[in-house]
């Protein structure tokens, strides 16, 4: 039987900016079928930090774990907030490592979050995909990669998500074609 994997969104995302991601999930995650929920997860309020003005990505997580539906081994939630972990200015994702859950924001991967154009879709979805792609993989059981140009690789910055390919070098690969 194959394995299923359900992006979950929340309220504040746009679908068609990630209207795109389970025919190119497809291309990496071979054997797992995506889909995009229909329904729309709220953010609990529990998880905001009001002096941070961000969420809780691991508190997202615990979210995601408890609403996530039967029959799905990997659930991501997408969503269109600030979030941080502890320790951290802020993340573009989090995830459970070996396990089914991951949350990507698409908050900071935004060019306009930079300044830049908001026209600049293709960047825009570039960088949704490789954090997507990243988290995921985490699920799986990758972790970061030394290889700058993984897309395993940590993304201290936008500038690193940039730089870094929407592929898995070939040493990742390799351990997740094992896994899968």
């Amino acid at each position: 039987m194959q394995e299923k994997a359900l992006l979950l969104v929340s309220r504040e995302v746009n679908l068609s900016d990630i209207a795109f991601l389970p025919n190119n999930l497809l291309k990496t995650f071979r054997g797992l079928s995506f889909e995009i929920s229909r329904e729309i997860i709220e953010l609990p309020s529990y998880a905001y930090n009001s002096m941070r003005k961000q969420y809780n990505s691991t508190l997202l997580l615990k979210h995601i774990a408890r609403v996530k539906p039967k029959g799905y081994s990997k659930c991501l939630g997408i969503v269109d907030v600030d979030i941080y972990v502890e320790g951290l200015n802020f993340v573009f994702g989090e995830a459970i490592l070996n396990g089914g859950e991951a949350i990507v924001s698409l908050h900071r991967l935004k060019p306009e979050f930079y300044g830049d154009p908001a026209n600049e879709k293709l960047l825009f979805k570039e960088r949704i995909l490789k954090e997507v792609v990243h988290e995921l993989g985490h699920t799986f059981g990758l972790t970061h990669c030394l290889n700058p140009k993984c897309v395993m690789h940590f993304s201290n910055s936008i500038i690193d998500t940039d730089f870094k390919s929407d592929r898995l070098c070939s040493a990742c690969q390799t351990k997740l074609f094992s896994i899968l």
